[in-house]
């Protein structure tokens, strides 16, 4: 994925996540899926027609697919009120992709990354819950994990890759799941177990 492509991909995450919590309504999210969804589908297809039949741009682009279809998903949920059900399955699909994913960015070199496709694992698999099983009791932390892995999974490291400010290292990619694990955690007690969730839930 290009890091404009990921910046907005951050964007969009934080929208889908301010959605989740019940702060925008799905008709005002609809425009950014859209958009993004869009730019993710035709930037992989252009990829894949223009490789030349390499392999590791066509694994990479197909990555991209993932995104894109997800988010055009949600686009047309979100305008039309169609139920979720359908794109929750697929999320399921999805997190199982990511994990593929991360094994296969582990084999060609990178480090960070595979932190950042498993916590996206995650994500979707939150999305599937909520989505296909019903969770709604996971919606709350599941819209503030959309927010954090919009800003520290997409966003943050986009901006630092298109300052020539990213460096990957193993060091690195320890310390990234270190940090992932704390902010989960933090996000878990603080949406479950806080006082005021059960006020909130009930309001």
């Amino acid at each position: 994925m290009s890091d404009v492509g990921l910046f907005y991909v951050g964007a969009v995450l934080i929208i889908n996540g301010i959605m989740l919590l019940g702060k925008i309504t799905d008709r005002a999210a609809a425009p950014l899926n859209f958009f993004v969804g869009t730019l993710q589908v035709v930037t992989p297809t252009f990829l894949i027609m223009t490789a030349g039949g390499d392999r590791a741009i066509i694994a990479g682009a197909a990555g991209i697919y993932l995104f894109g279809f997800t988010y055009l998903w949600v686009g047309i949920n979100s305008a039309t009120g169609w139920p979720g059900e359908g794109l929750g399955w697929f999320s399921l699909f999805v997190a199982f992709a990511a994990v593929g994913y991360a094994a296969y960015t582990w084999q060609t070199g990178g480090r960070i990354f595979v932190v950042i496709w498993l916590v996206w694992a995650l994500l979707w698999f939150l999305f599937f819950l909520v989505l296909a099983l019903g969770r709604t009791e996971l919606t709350r932390f599941t819209g503030w994990v959309a927010i954090a892995e919009g800003v520290l999974t997409a966003a943050v490291p986009a901006g630092l890759a298109l300052t020539g400010l990213w460096h990957d290292s193993a060091a690195a990619a320890l310390a990234a799941a270190v940090f992932a694990v704390v902010v989960l955690a933090v996000l878990w007690w603080w949406t479950t177990r806080a006082p005021g969730t059960r006020t909130e839930a009930a309001a």
